[in-house]
């Protein structure tokens, strides 16, 4: 597969295998969510320090995503990615091995530095799947993606609770190894489509971002977003573990097998982007959110109310996020991995800061704290689109 062209199409088998390998690296930084009760009480550790976990391995993701990403478009893709996947796998014996916050806290950012490579994928099958594939079999990365993240969390919580906290992040690291094998054997070899330093590619991103205002609007409201969906799942362990529910681990594990099916959309939601346009599909999204956030107010003391909350949530997050990275994509196809880089880098800032605010809300006023957070963040990025939409004529 060396003889690959832009636009000329990618065969299906690849396509799928990248999904697979998208869903299993991305899980990384989220095995931590379900078991952070059982990480603060082996560690002795407050509330507020093992949330740092979190969004320690957020920050880490966006900074991977500002200085890993762009590298797709000047160096060779297979090298980049073998390079994270190793070094993944020490990070995560880190975690591992850790008795103390400072090498948890560290470890977990470069965790979160090195899980970026489903980003170098999406970027790949954008530039080179046939024009009228490049949603849908974004679509099916994308899925494979959200897949990881959730299931991820079934995973983790089953393995906690049966193994301990420590054993999942050994498995996560040997699984890494292994993919690390499998990403030698089946990426191409495919030249790079930015000629230059780094420090000029860095340079081109602020160039990219000036040129194209539109990716800035796409990126803030996916991000406030974003940090709407992940502040609810970073206070839902704590939620499940107190009244009336006093449920472990591995109970919050299956309540991400209900996201499971918003994921499974993202497949879907490509083929409709064509046909009702980013702004429509990104306020459905947007109005489920919204939606969600009121479920989880009035009906948080019910496992149907909960279920029902985060199938909304998630549905609602896959269509902002696929409508408007594809967008941001479409707006300088030569430098898909560089405008990529300016969507999720302020997306995950967004996630970060969205996992620091509901557990701070956590800290102060319980789940009608996070309720609050996560509806401001809705609220923030409706007011992002309007303020917008006369500046940039959407």
């Amino acid at each position: 597969m060396n003889d690959l062209r832009p636009n000329q199409g990618l065969p299906m088998s690849l396509i799928l295998a990248l999904s697979i390998m998208a869903g299993i690296s991305v899980a990384n930084i989220y095995y931590c969510q379900p078991l952070l009760n059982m990480i603060r009480e082996d560690m002795m550790l407050s509330v507020f320090e093992v949330n740092l976990m979190p969004v320690l391995t957020q920050v880490g993701y966006a900074l991977g995503l500002l200085f890993i990403i762009p590298l797709g478009d000047l160096y060779n893709r297979r090298t980049t990615i073998l390079a994270s996947f190793l070094t993944l796998v020490a990070s995560l014996i880190a975690i591992y091995f850790s008795r103390d916050s400072t090498i948890l806290l560290t470890a977990s950012f470069v965790t979160g530095f090195c899980s970026v490579s489903p980003q170098v994928f999406i970027p790949f099958v954008s530039l080179y799947a046939k024009p009228e594939q490049k949603e849908r079999k974004a679509g099916i990365v994308l899925s494979g993606l959200l897949v990881g993240i959730l299931a991820s969390r079934v995973v983790s919580g089953y393995v906690g609770h049966l193994m301990g906290w420590r054993s999942m992040f050994l498995i996560a690291a040997v699984v890494m190894g292994i993919s690390a094998l499998i990403i030698l054997r089946i990426f191409p070899n495919v030249e790079p489509t930015y000629k230059g330093t780094f420090a000029s590619l860095m340079k081109s991103i602020r160039r990219l971002a000036v040129d194209h205002p539109r990716s800035l609007l796409y990126s803030i409201r996916s991000a406030f977003a974003f940090g709407s969906m992940l502040g609810m799942w970073a206070c839902l362990a704590f939620k499940m573990k107190a009244a009336p529910f006093f449920a472990d681990s591995d109970t919050v594990g299956m309540l991400a097998l209900c996201g499971v099916a918003g994921a499974l959309t993202a497949s879907n939601v490509g083929k409709y982007i064509p046909l009702y346009g980013t702004e429509r599909i990104n306020a459905f999204g947007v109005m489920m959110m919204a939606l969600a956030w009121v479920i989880f107010a009035f009906f948080d003391d019910s496992y149907p109310g909960m279920i029902l909350g985060i199938i909304i949530i998630d549905v609602g997050m896959q269509c902002i996020q696929l409508s408007n990275q594809s967008a941001t994509m479409r707006l300088c196809p030569e430098a898909t991995s560089r405008m990529n880089t300016i969507y999720m880098v302020t997306y995950f800032i967004g996630g970060s800061f969205g996992t620091f605010l509901a557990g701070t809300a956590w800290s102060m006023a319980g789940w009608s704290g996070s309720v609050a957070a996560g509806t401001l963040m809705v609220v923030c990025s409706i007011g992002i689109t309007l303020i917008t939409r006369k500046l940039i004529h959407i």
